[in-house]
């Protein structure tokens, strides 16, 4: 199985249109099994195409793009947590090639008012795979210092709400340095789950932030905040990252993380 992480800084990135067109060659290339995805924007002004999701919506002209590669076997759903930049619903996505069994929608933040930039929500698919349930979320949490909405309270939420009748994954952009000890990475970790990172027979450095982004104003320093982490200890056969201009073009101000797992696990 193949998995991916990315978030997206949709309609913020200078030629988007062409950035988005990299993002599904490489899609089209790897056929990820699922695909998780944040700061996935739409125009809060747009026209509905179904449910929740707009013309413009990024994952949704992503899978437009894919459609001309002959792609056609991707499953959407995408929730709106927050607006942002005050034109867009920015929200999480998950595309995945798998049927989908049951969707989940769910807050984490302390705020459910969506108009607030802080609020958090999280989206999780449960698929079938290979006749078995797995659970994926798309997650896109708050940053550890934050008096408002801390990130503890937003890791506990979610460790309540996810679906623990089949194995899961957390995956996503937590905004917390993986390389910082005694913070939110390691309160992640303290919750039994497993970074698929750790556990890879081959890897990189992981890291998927440098130098100062939004959210990051003042970063100087190589940050690991985009993560897979998996609610069982499994056979990871590798974890890289991409789109960080050395494996593949840099598609947004967060590269991704791209995650096989070994066959021994299905």
């Amino acid at each position: 199985m193949k998995l991916l992480t990315l978030n997206c800084h949709s309609w913020q990135e200078d030629n988007q249109l062409d950035k988005i067109s990299i993002l599904a060659d490489d899609i089209a290339e790897e056929s990820y099994d699922v695909i998780a995805l944040q700061e996935v924007s739409q125009l809060i002004e747009s026209e509905i195409v179904h449910g929740l999701v707009k013309k413009d919506n990024f994952a949704l002209v992503l899978l437009g793009e894919l459609d001309k590669r002959g792609v056609t076997d991707y499953t959407l759903v995408w929730d709106f947590a927050h607006i942002g930049y005050d034109v867009y619903e920015e929200g999480v996505a998950i595309l995945t090639k798998h049927p989908i069994v049951e969707e989940h929608r769910f807050f984490v933040s302390k705020s459910h008012d969506q108009s607030y930039w802080k609020t958090r929500k999280i989206l999780g698919a449960t698929i079938s795979y290979h006749d078995k349930p797995l659970t994926f979320y798309s997650c896109h949490l708050g940053w550890w210092t934050d008096e408002e909405e801390p990130f503890k309270y937003q890791v506990d939420s979610l460790m309540e709400q996810v679906t623990p009748e089949s194995p899961f994954f957390l995956m996503g952009d937590f905004n917390n340095n993986a390389l910082v000890r005694d913070e939110g990475y390691d309160y992640l970790l303290s919750k039994g789950l497993t970074d698929t990172f750790g556990e890879a027979l081959e890897r990189d450095s992981g890291i998927t932030v440098r130098g100062n982004i939004a959210g990051w104003d003042e970063n100087t320093v190589d940050l690991r905040l985009d993560l897979i982490l998996s609610s069982t200890k499994i056979d990871v056969t590798s974890s890289q990252v991409i789109f960080n201009d050395g494996n593949k073009p840099v598609v947004s101000d967060h590269f991704g993380v791209e995650v096989v797992l070994a066959e021994s696990n299905n």
